[in-house]
């Protein structure tokens, strides 16, 4: 039986998953905020490349124990918008033995969407929304596995970016939430010049921001990615969930018992984008999915390695 590892780099947290097609061996996450300051400079920071790297070389110790015959690492929003990238995959080549591959908007979109669609019953057509540290990737399918994909976008919205350019009080002052939700708006606008997001009979939403509103709004009393996975929100819950989150202190978001510290600065920005997603696909409810772009990775591995 084949073993694949696959591996996630995003702008806020790097993440790996083992596993043999039946069962996950080990699926992991750190948060390492490799997009810091990305969007200001252009550059990836020395001090956030470090901890990716730091990171990495506990994820090698892991591939190895488990034996695995293939491993991807995709990169997504933050290493793309990077001009220094080619100085990061050099280091990752060095701890891992593979290069990461720096995927397109919408290859990150098609990974995320044949995650997020397996294992969860749906109405189809389904929007997947991906909301990661730099950019949210929406994608419309008609069915589950990328080849079920109609449309997809990815834009420069996401946790940290919206952070970083608009919300700097604690919590956010109403005038940067105001130029935050005029970026969110304009992004949402964008997508829909290419994604009928109006289509959509369900709304799946995946990453980190998507399931702490979800544990927020089930108020869960500590973080349960079971009760997460297939969880379905009513807009209207989901909504307000995302509205408490913003406006709470930092201080009173990292007293939530589910909260991941590395997003207690980050989620205000998240939930915004959760909020405005699902109003844009017009659906009645929020369904999380914990499965996403580490599974589509997997399963692109295994096919391949079946043939």
């Amino acid at each position: 039986m084949s073993v694949v590892a696959a591996i996630d780099c995003g702008t806020n947290s790097i993440r790996l998953l083992v596993t043999d097609g039946d069962r996950d061996l080990t699926r992991e996450m750190t948060i390492v905020r490799l997009g810091q300051g990305v969007d200001r400079t252009g550059r990836l920071d020395p001090e956030a490349v470090e901890r990716t790297r730091l990171a990495l070389v506990g994820y090698a110790k892991r591939i190895s124990v488990f034996g695995v015959t293939a491993l991807r690492m995709v990169a997504t929003s933050a290493t793309r918008d990077a001009s220094n990238r080619a100085d990061f995959v050099s280091m990752v080549r060095g701890v891992l033995g593979v290069d990461p591959e720096v995927v397109s908007g919408e290859e990150e979109a098609r990974l995320s969407y044949a995650g997020a669609t397996s294992g969860v019953e749906l109405a189809y057509p389904a929007l997947v929304a991906d909301i990661g540290g730099g950019s949210t990737e929406l994608v419309l399918g008609d069915g589950p596995g990328r080849d079920a994909v109609r449309a997809a976008r990815s834009v420069d919205i996401g946790c940290v970016r919206l952070t970083e350019r608009r919300l700097h009080s604690d919590p956010p002052a109403p005038e940067e939430v105001r130029l935050a939700q005029s970026d969110i708006d304009a992004a949402i606008a964008d997508a829909r010049q290419v994604v009928p997001l109006g289509d959509a009979s369900s709304f799946v939403g995946l990453a980190g921001s998507v399931t702490t509103v979800v544990a927020h709004a089930l108020g869960l009393a500590s973080y349960d990615a079971e009760r997460i996975h297939g969880a379905r929100i009513p807009a209207a819950d989901a909504y307000a969930a995302c509205s408490d989150l913003l406006n709470r202190s930092r201080a009173d978001r990292a007293a939530l018992p589910f909260m991941h510290p590395g997003r207690v600065d980050v989620i205000g920005g998240g939930a915004m984008v959760v909020a405005a997603a699902l109003a844009a696909s017009g659906c009645p409810e929020l369904i999380a999915s914990e499965r996403d772009i580490l599974d589509g990775i997997a399963a692109g591995l295994l096919t391949r390695l079946a043939r």
